[in-house]
């Protein structure tokens, strides 16, 4: 595909922590995190699936998103800031998110939204989930 085309609707799917709540809450979203199963089980937001990028293919992609027109959230390490161990920073070009967005976008999946700010984890209002999750 284009990547030019997919930086430029990249651009314009790129949401509020506002807007990615609200959307979070609709059964029929999925929130995706494409970090590794060892990021993942240590910190995720609350009620995401993982699919390690390096995993993504067609059939794995299908097995946790009903559709290609189902609404996919997606965010990454440089979403978050003061958690090291879970959300390494990486330069903004090799974001994660750039990544996720495009495989998806290859695989036909239209429906895509990234989370676009970069929030302090202790001040942000998503919940989450894992090893270092707050009890």
């Amino acid at each position: 595909q284009n990547v030019s085309a997919v930086a430029g609707l990249r651009a314009h799917r790129r949401v509020t922590e506002d807007d990615f709540l609200r959307m979070a809450t609709d059964p029929q979203t999925v929130v995706l995190d494409a970090r590794s199963s060892e990021k993942f089980v240590m910190l995720h937001v609350k009620g995401a699936r993982n699919l390690s990028l390096p995993d993504i293919t067609a059939e794995e992609l299908a097995k946790i998103i009903p559709s290609k027109s189902t609404r996919v959230l997606i965010y990454c390490n440089n979403n978050f800031l003061n958690e090291p161990r879970a959300f390494p920073s990486k330069a903004l070009s090799a974001s994660l998110n750039v990544y996720t967005f495009n495989v998806q976008y290859a695989y036909g999946y239209r429906n895509v939204y990234e989370l676009g700010p970069l929030i302090e984890i202790d001040k942000t209002r998503l919940s989450f989930e894992g090893e270092l999750a707050p009890r």
